[in-house]
This record gives C-alpha cells, sequence and structure tokens, in this order.
C-alpha cells in the first residue's frame, strides 16, 4: 500500500515497540549477531551506536528523507521507518525484529508487557504551536472561551485522550499533539522555524494473561486498526483541521 500520509504534512513515521518485563540482554555477541542478521535483509542499516544512554542503535544514513532504524532499550524494543514510499517498508523491517526477537533476545511471550504500532507526522509551522492547536482542535469548545479573554495567549495546548477499543480494554488508541512553543517565544513574539508540531497515534495492545500472545500476528492486526481509525477518524478531524489551519495562516 502507497503511504498517502505523507502528502498531508511534512514528515511521517511508523514505529513499533515492545515493552518488556525482563532488561534485554547486553552481551556482545548477542547484540552485534541481532544486529547483523537486520543488516543482512536491509543492507542500508550499517550505521551501528552505542549511545550515552546505554542504547543500541542500527540505521540507515539520516542524510535523506528516507530512514530506518532499530533501537534497544534498557526493557524496549524500537523499530522504526521515516517517510516510506510503500508502508510495507515500515512493516517488513518491524516484522523481522519481531519475528527474531524470542530466538536472538529470549523475548517470548511471557515477556512482553505491550506491543505498539505508532503513526506520527511532524507539520512545520514558524508560529505559536498552542494557538495553532486550540484554533484548529477547541475553536467551537469551552476552551475556546478562556483563549477569548482579553489580553489572552495560548501557551499549553497539547491535548492527549486514550480510549480502550476491544471490550477487555486491552487494545487501546491513543491521540496525542504535541507543541513546542516555549513560553519565552511566546513572550518575545520569536519563533523556532525548526521544530514541528507533533501529531501522535498509537494502537496499544496488552497480552491477555490466559492467552499465548503471538507478536507477529498482533503486530499486523494492529496496522490494519491503526490504517482504517486513520482514515475514518485521524486524518478527517485532527489532521486536516491541523493543516487548514497552518494553511490560513501562511496566506
Amino acid at each position: 500500500m502507497a503511504n498517502s500520509y505523507s502528502s498531508l504534512c511534512d514528515d511521517f513515521y511508523v514505529d513499533m515497540l515492545v515493552n518488556t518485563e525482563l532488561d534485554l540482554p547486553v552481551e556482545r555477541d548477542t547484540i552485534l549477531s541481532f544486529f547483523e542478521r537486520i543488516e543482512k535483509q536491509f543492507p542500508g542499516m550499517g550505521n551501528f551506536s552505542r549511545k550515552d544512554s546505554g542504547d543500541f542503535c542500527l540505521e540507515e544514513d539520516r542524510q535523506g528523507e528516507r530512514y530506518r532504524w532499530v533501537t534497544l532499550e534498557l526493557d524496549r524494543i524500537c523499530a522504526g521507518c521515516a517517510n516510506a514510499n510503500e508502508m510495507e517498508d515500515a512493516y517488513s523491517l518491524q516484522q523481522l525484529v519481531l519475528e527474531l526477537a524470542p530466538y536472538m533476545l529470549g523475548v517470548n511471550h511471557l515477556d512482553i508487557d505491550s506491543l505498539d504500532v505508532t503513526f506520527t507526522m511532524d507539520f512545520d509551522y514558524r508560529g505559536n504551536h498552542d494557538e495553532l492547536i486550540a484554533d484548529a482542535m477547541f475553536g467551537s469548545t469551552p476552551f475556546s472561551s478562556l483563549v477569548d479573554m482579553p489580553g489572552a495567549k495560548a501557551i499549553g495546548f497539547s491535548p492527549s485522550a486514550i480510549i480502550a477499543i476491544s471490550p477487555d480494554c486491552r487494545t487501546q488508541a491513543r491521540i496525542a499533539l504535541e507543541s513546542r512553543t516555549s513560553i519565552y517565544e511566546v513572550r518575545n513574539q520569536k519563533y523556532k522555524s525548526d521544530e514541528p508540531i507533533s501529531l501522535y497515534f498509537t494502537i496499544r495492545r496488552y497480552p491477555k494473561p490466559n492467552e499465548r500472545f503471538d507478536a507477529v500476528k498482533s503486530f499486523a492486526e494492529q496496522c490494519v486498526m491503526a490504517e482504517e481509525l486513520m482514515a475514518e477518524k485521524i486524518v478527517p478531524n485532527f489532521v486536516q483541521p491541523l493543516v487548514s489551519a497552518i494553511a490560513q495562516r501562511r496566506r
């Protein structure tokens, strides 16, 4: 499936996160063998590093707009893809990571606390992010009455919400908008141009205690849920109002 989301924003990311109950292994041979196996299937992922935090990372060159990465943190496995031409380009890396994790990292169904699929959309905008979000998301709500007060300025509009989308509440959807405007910028009317507004949409699933959790199967199901909800709810009700608000201010 072609990636249609990139046409709506400046950058689009697909992330998969496995949150584990136990700490991940840090042995040299284990880490290098795991990343070498990924590099074998994705030859462009040749940049290996260990961060100051202790995290291990294998990634493609980030000089271009399209790149992939895999990170091993203390108790989390992360795999992501930026601005993929096809959604399958992102999913294929993440599926491989899930397939390798039990055999090369010792992460089995008992060890998985939760599995996330996150779509992130970045929107470049030089101005008060909070004000823009307030206008786009809260224009016809009681919150707008606060901004309408004389001299009032929006300085803290980063809304988020979580809903359960399964009867047992173990599958959840989260929508969040993040402003990166500081009070200093609002006070001085000097705004950075390199910090975007970010929209995060996550489908999270917690394993059921009475079932063996199949991470690969669940990942595929969560991707379908994420794409369906993006089309039905997120794009028309969150993305398009945000894009329209940005366009109006650039005229």
